[in-house]
């Protein structure tokens, strides 16, 4: 008999540390919160879209001046515009709560300029005068 519990007196011990453990973890894990939160779907009232932004892009220079623009939309995603006509205008009306605008032009005249307009206040506005004049305007958050 000494002889069966000096071999298995090791493996036994073991076996109940690991259960011990275990147990002390499992109500550890109760004791700090550690249990997935779940929203309560049902009382959540709609989100009702109001208030919206209106982001105006233009585009404009010395008449007769074609250009090639290129701009975000509401959804962050390059645009291009070739070949337009000058002055040139582009609207977006959006509900989101923030809006990188920007805009880029180069024109095949002497003059070009950029205007971006945030619920009718120019937020940003530049010009150049060179040949074929490029300029750029950005508003990081509109």
């Amino acid at each position: 008999m000494t002889r069966l519990v000096a071999r298995f007196w090791v493996p036994f011990v073991m076996v109940v540390v690991v259960a011990i453990a275990a147990l002390t973890v499992a109500r550890l894990h109760g004791v700090f919160g550690s249990k997935m939160y779940r929203p309560d779907n049902g009382n959540a009232d709609a989100i009702i879209q109001f208030n919206p932004k209106h982001v105006l892009f233009e585009i404009f220079g010395a008449p007769g001046t074609v250009a090639d623009i290129n701009y975000l939309d509401e959804q962050a995603q390059p645009q291009r515009v070739g070949g337009v006509r000058l002055p040139w205008s582009f609207e977006i009306v959006t509900t989101l709560t923030a809006v990188l605008a920007n805009v880029i032009a180069q024109g095949d005249g002497d003059s070009i300029g950029c205007r971006i307009t945030v619920n009718g206040v120019v937020r940003d506005q530049e010009s150049e005068n060179r040949y074929h004049a490029q300029t750029s305007c950005l508003v990081k958050s509109a």
